[in-house]
């Protein structure tokens, strides 16, 4: 099925599928509220980082962010995460065991990897099924909380905080269903969440746009949660090396992405201060090979490129295809708290917590 790009206006003609398909999603959602289908609990805290449409909403950053405070308190993490288009089809993969990577990202999956990378003290596993997943990992290790990612659909699992992402740069993604539009389930399921945190959040236009159509389709809700995502550092790909964003400052770049929101990355890119001369974008989680690599090579060169710029999410699965002299860098993102951070803890850090 292809999806609408983000940003991109409803498709009127395909409305009849679309409204199909949202009662499919309203009758899966009341076989669980009638108890029809099972919802199974696992012993252990279970915090949720989803959304309601297709494509790149940001998950990836929150759920480092969020397994970070709670590292940093010194709970033991898992992240769980079904390790969307990876190559091996295994009923379960461990990623890491919390001291070790243990998979790369043709078998992990793109998200899995980076968390791993990311967050080297927490377990990570992938995993269609996320119940049997979890009894599978909390066989193994001893875990306090495990976290969803993007697992606001999988119902079958019963959470303990559900917090809900909207992209603010895509307000129109919620005006339809797919393959009218970009919804995943109708905007009522928002109901569920313990909180709608709104990511991109750079423009309070924007915010707003999202938030009025929230208030359009008269949802109650208390004041999102607000995130942008800003530039780090830069990491090299070739080598374990760092630099600080000041370092590129006014040098010509090539920008290469395979990602859901390849329009939000060049953005990120251009705020480095850098000289964009071109960019490649491929599909979201794009498989490299060595031609594409050599094509962006050559094209970079040609262009007068000082760097090549990409996603860390990426970089994992670039790394086997570049040389030693290739100048090939990742942008790490962090995810800022720009307003409601104090309750967004209050959610994730203290076992306490309940809903919105």
């Amino acid at each position: 099925m292809a999806f609408l790009e983000p940003g991109q206006p409803v498709r009127r003609w395909l409305s009849g599928p679309a409204f199909l398909y949202g009662l499919i999603v309203r009758a899966r959602h009341w076989c669980y509220r009638r108890g029809w289908c099972v919802s199974s609990r696992l012993p252990c805290r279970v915090v949720s980082v989803g959304n309601v449409t297709v494509g790149g909403t940001g998950k990836t950053p929150v759920v480092i962010l969020l397994t970070e405070w709670l590292l940093a308190k010194g709970c033991r993490v898992a992240v769980l995460s079904r390790g969307y288009k990876r190559e091996r089809n295994t009923s379960y993969c461990l990623v890491s065991d919390g001291e070790r990577l243990l998979a790369d990202p043709s078998e992990a999956g793109d998200e899995p990897f980076l968390i791993a990378q990311r967050c080297p003290t927490a377990v990570v596993a992938v995993g269609a099924d996320r119940v049997a997943l979890g009894r599978w990992v909390l066989a193994q290790f001893p875990v306090d909380c495990m976290i969803l990612d993007d697992g606001f659909q999988h119902l079958a699992l019963t959470r303990d905080v559900d917090l809900v992402l909207l992209d603010a740069t895509d307000a129109s993604g919620l005006d339809a269903m797919v393959p009218a539009g970009r919804l995943r389930e109708p905007l009522t399921g928002l109901g569920r969440a313990a909180a709608l945190v709104v990511t991109r959040a750079d423009s309070k236009e924007d915010v707003e746009a999202v938030c009025g159509r929230l208030k359009a389709a008269h949802l109650p809700f208390a004041d999102a949660i607000e995130i942008r995502f800003t530039p780090e550092s830069l990491v090299a790909i070739s080598a374990e090396t760092k630099q600080p964003l000041e370092w590129c400052l006014g040098m010509k770049t090539w920008v290469v992405s395979g990602i859901g929101n390849s329009q939000s990355f060049r953005r990120s890119v251009a705020s480095l201060g850098v000289e964009i001369i071109g960019e490649t974008a491929f599909s979201d989680h794009h498989r490299y090979h060595d031609d594409d690599v050599g094509k962006v090579r050559v094209a970079a060169q040609a262009a007068g490129a000082d760097i090549v710029l990409t996603t860390e999410k990426d970089a994992g699965k670039l790394q086997p295809f570049l040389r030693p002299d290739d100048s090939w860098w990742a942008v790490r993102i962090h995810a800022e708290i720009v307003h409601g951070e104090e309750r967004l803890r209050r959610l994730i850090v203290n076992t306490g917590a309940g809903g919105a």
